[in-house]
């Protein structure tokens, strides 16, 4: 079935390997090792108010970081836009971060970027000629099923 790209993609379904691995990178980085850029994302559920946390890929483009979310309008997706505020850790450190949303025209160069990066992990929440080399068209054509955040904050994180 070929994949929407709009405010309804979520992609829950995951291969029993990428669920260990999502469990063996959160354990690598709770105890303090990035695999390139990975953090434990956590955001206030916005039903039941309790902390929910998820693996995340931290991406810095030209000294902004930013948040993008492959599988679509998941749930940590969903709280952050409620909420606005949630933290990110690594070993000990957590930081507390507020994030906006990017506009879809604002997304590409980001996305791009990120499938650059993380292409190896995630491609396969992608389909067809949705990779680092897409054209303006096509990423602009994915966006609305793909939230990329702005992290804004005071600290810097590293």
């Amino acid at each position: 079935m070929k994949q929407t790209y709009d405010k309804n993609r979520v992609i829950t379904s995951g291969q029993s390997s990428m669920l260990v691995f999502n469990k063996a990178v959160a354990a690598l980085t709770k105890a303090g090792i990035s695999l390139m850029g990975s953090r434990v994302l956590s955001v206030k559920g916005r039903k039941s108010g309790e902390w929910r946390s998820t693996p995340v890929n931290l991406m810095t483009l030209d000294g902004q970081p930013y948040l993008v979310a492959p599988r679509g309008h998941v749930q940590w997706v969903k709280n952050l836009r409620a909420s606005g505020e949630a933290h990110l850790r690594l070993g000990r450190k957590t930081e507390v971060f507020r994030a906006v949303e990017l506009a879809d025209a604002d997304k590409p160069e980001v996305l791009r970027l990120y499938l650059k990066k993380w292409a190896w992990e995630v491609g396969a929440f992608f389909e067809g000629d949705v990779d680092k080399n897409s054209s303006l068209e096509t990423l602009l054509q994915v966006a609305p099923g793909v939230p990329v955040f702005k992290i804004t904050r005071d600290a810097k994180m590293g």
